[in-house]
């Protein structure tokens, strides 16, 4: 009697899930996707081997003819790289590259990701970079580069500023921005440094 009661729920179960995910028609607000809550995410980009971005987010939807997943009430977003040993075999250790704090970000199926607010520490240059960008201009997060924004408020102990139009990477390169309207400058009386990660007293 318990396993065919068992069996009763497990099919009831399957039906419900089945049920859930079919497409609902031109009713208001149908859609497809699937919605989960209080998810803890691990993403590994095809396109930037050896790198993994690991969240937490209150709620997470996914968009699979738009080809988007949406976190909202995020938190805890690192950017970890995984080591490897002589023979390029992953050992399993991995070190803190960035921290990545916003509300909430759209990855695409790319793996690129987009926010509005967002703010982007990395760690081994101790650099903060406050971003800000609109509706239509998004603060872009491109694997296996680093990111673009249309405005960003650049601390650390090395540079500090304000870049419109920042396109930069991961190892903290400027690699383009509007130098017209940007006002950035190396720190040449700087009070600290960046050690192991930490900003401390020169």
């Amino acid at each position: 009697m318990l396993r065919a009661g068992l069996w009763t729920l497990t099919a009831l179960v399957l039906f419900a899930l089945v049920f859930a995910f079919l497409p609902s028609g031109s009713q208001p607000g149908a859609g497809t996707g699937a919605q989960l809550s209080g998810v803890v995410l691990s993403l590994y980009p095809a396109r930037d081997e050896g790198a993994v971005w690991r969240f937490q987010a209150a709620k997470v939807s996914s968009d699979p003819v738009a080809g988007e997943t949406r976190l909202s009430g995020l938190s805890d977003g690192q950017r970890l790289l995984r080591e490897k040993n002589r023979a390029g075999i992953y050992t399993g250790r991995e070190t803190l590259d960035a921290t990545l704090t916003t509300p909430d970000l759209t990855i695409d199926s790319q793996d690129n990701m987009t926010t509005q607010k967002a703010r982007i520490t990395l760690v081994a240059q101790c650099a903060d970079l406050d971003l800000a960008g609109n509706a239509t201009q998004p603060i872009k997060i491109e694997q296996g580069y680093g990111f673009t924004a249309p405005l960003a408020i650049i601390d650390s102990p090395d540079v500090t500023g304000r870049v419109e139009k920042l396109r930069m990477s991961f190892q903290f390169v400027i690699e383009d921005s509007d130098n017209d309207n940007s006002t950035y400058s190396a720190n040449l009386d700087a009070t600290e440094t960046c050690r192991d990660g930490k900003r401390v007293p020169l």
